[in-house]
């Protein structure tokens, strides 16, 4: 009697302990890197689906860290440049993405400082943002 009390309470406890695997989910898209400067002259939206897209931003010094293997498969990345524009304080944000079941809608907005006097010292920046939206599904940029 007491040997199956004993054996009843270890498989009720080994029952009750069992391992569950956490599965967080990954929030929809992550900004990897927004700089006021160092981007291209021209104003441009790019999507990177493909292997050999991701491996280029792989290899760039600030993104490798921030970019695994596996995001081949499974994300898209999205560079966002605002082109060549007068010095200030530029920004290139997402205001709300949204999954619906074929794609993924990007909501960007552009948002430029106001000054009084544009551009005085002839200098110029270069503003762009790269985003990696954790799903493989086609995206639109509005």
């Amino acid at each position: 009697m007491i040997k199956k009390g004993i054996c009843l309470l270890a498989i009720a406890c080994l029952f009750s302990c069992s391992s569950s695997k956490n599965t967080a989910s990954k929030p929809l898209y992550e900004v990897l890197n927004y700089n006021n400067d160092g981007g291209a002259n021209i104003r441009f939206y790019e999507i990177l689906t493909e292997p050999n897209e991701i491996k280029m931003l792989m290899s760039d010094k600030t993104l490798k860290h921030k970019i695994k293997s596996e995001d081949m498969e499974k994300s898209n990345f999205i560079i966002l440049n605002m082109g060549e524009l007068p010095e200030g304080n530029y920004t290139v944000e997402i205001t709300k993405v949204e999954e619906t079941a074929t794609n993924i809608i990007l909501h960007v907005k552009e948002t430029k400082p106001k000054r009084l006097n544009p551009n005085p010292d002839g200098v110029f920046v270069y503003p762009y943002s790269v985003v990696k939206i954790n799903s493989k599904k086609p995206i639109v940029i509005q």
